[in-house]
């Protein structure tokens, strides 16, 4: 594999580990912040995770998929398609 195509990858690994890492947070914070929830911290992991859970939110809404659930399905959805391009990129590189 070329060093250039090499670095590329391992940079985007890089960068799909720390957003997943982000959205566990954000996704354990959200069970314990009290008040309004805007604390600096939770307004930082919404403004590095949300841009990448809004696609898959509308798309949800748009086909009317979970309508009524309790949870915020699209967050897992992203959540579970993020780490499926994390574990096939890994798998390109040694």
């Amino acid at each position: 594999m070329a060093t250039g195509v090499y670095v590329l990858v391992r940079f985007v690994i890089i960068f799909l580990d720390i957003i997943l890492l982000a959205m566990l947070v954000r996704a354990i914070l959200s069970w314990f912040m009290m008040g309004d929830g805007e604390s600096p911290i939770m307004s930082f992991l919404y403004v590095i995770t949300e841009p990448l859970i809004i696609p898959v939110r509308l798309l949800c809404d748009h086909f009317g998929w979970f309508k009524g659930t309790p949870i915020d399905i699209s967050f897992f959805l992203t959540t579970v398609i993020l780490s499926l391009i994390s574990m096939l990129l890994s798998g390109l590189v040694p």
